[in-house]
């Protein structure tokens, strides 16, 4: 499975269907706020520094040495978007597109995904599941060819696409509240609540293990963030009550109802985090890493 780059197409056809999807990206975005970064840049250097501590011995120490280019290069992704008319779709998916949750009329093969709905709609809906199936087989090519610094750069990137799919609001249309009058939300839920009380963040995740199937399972960690959609728009109705705008007041109430929610989805994308990492150098054969 490869997913949408922004190479020439090998055809007339091809380039007529490419126009026709570029159009029906450009319309969709069109009157609609951007997508928020996912929790934040603070956040997602969080996930990645508690990731490298759920490695294996194994690969552990590579990975400690290589945790501040991790660290500096995790936000890659959310300035590709800049340069890429294809990026954007790769960090979300619009699950609330496809019928009722757990939205099992959506196949989880790429392939199977168009021929069922048109390529048009699902990369208007967002491709985050495929994306990271797709880099988790990047990165391990990487791996298997000893190519180390590509080897970072994809875990670094990997690691941004995991985030997203912990980020409830990267799994539904109304990604900030735009559509029930909350405008804003995925700044005030992704980013300064987590600015405002991760010093309160004490846990630790759980080790990485092996994970069979990438793509079925970034399909499962969309699925079970998008449960607390509801909560989180919820939450920032009840908070904002009739306080006059979005105050210290305000955040109080908020982090009071979903902070738990928050510390979790971190604490479970650094798992997954490294638990990918782990993934790819296993499928590659458990190449000896530099350093180790």
């Amino acid at each position: 499975m490869r997913l949408p780059s922004g190479n020439n197409p090998r055809s007339p056809q091809d380039q007529w269907r490419n126009g026709a999807v570029a159009a029906l990206l450009a319309a969709a975005m069109m009157g609609t706020p951007r997508l928020a970064l996912a929790w934040g840049s603070g956040a997602n250097r969080l996930a990645v520094r508690w990731a490298v501590d759920t490695l294996p011995v194994s690969i552990r120490k590579y990975f400690i040495a290589h945790r501040p280019y991790l660290l500096q290069h995790v936000n890659d992704p959310s300035q590709w978007m800049k340069k890429d008319r294809y990026e954007r779709m790769r960090h979300y998916i619009f699950l609330d597109h496809y019928g009722m949750f757990p939205y099992l009329d959506l196949p989880h093969s790429y392939q199977a995904a168009v021929s069922e709905y048109g390529a048009g709609k699902i990369k208007a809906n967002g491709v985050l599941p495929w994306q990271i199936g797709e880099y988790s087989l990047k990165l391990t090519e990487a791996m298997k060819a000893g190519k180390w610094d590509d080897v970072r750069e994809d875990a670094a990137a990997l690691a941004y696409y995991v985030a997203d799919a912990h980020d409830p609001l990267h799994t539904t249309e109304n990604y900030d509240g735009q559509l029930t009058g909350q405008a804003g939300l995925a700044e005030r839920f992704g980013t300064q609540l987590f600015d405002r009380y991760s010093h309160f963040f004490i846990f630790r995740p759980d080790d990485a293990v092996k994970i069979e199937d990438p793509t079925e399972h970034a399909f499962e960690m969309v699925l079970e963030s998008h449960t607390w959609v509801d909560q989180i728009i919820l939450a920032d109705r009840s908070a904002l009550g009739s306080l006059p705008g979005y105050n210290g007041d305000y955040f109080d109430r908020f982090y009071s109802i979903v902070g738990s929610t928050v510390m979790r989805e971190i604490s479970s994308a650094a798992h997954d985090i490294g638990s990918y990492w782990y993934t790819a150098w296993l499928n590659a054969g458990r190449p000896p890493l530099p350093g180790q």
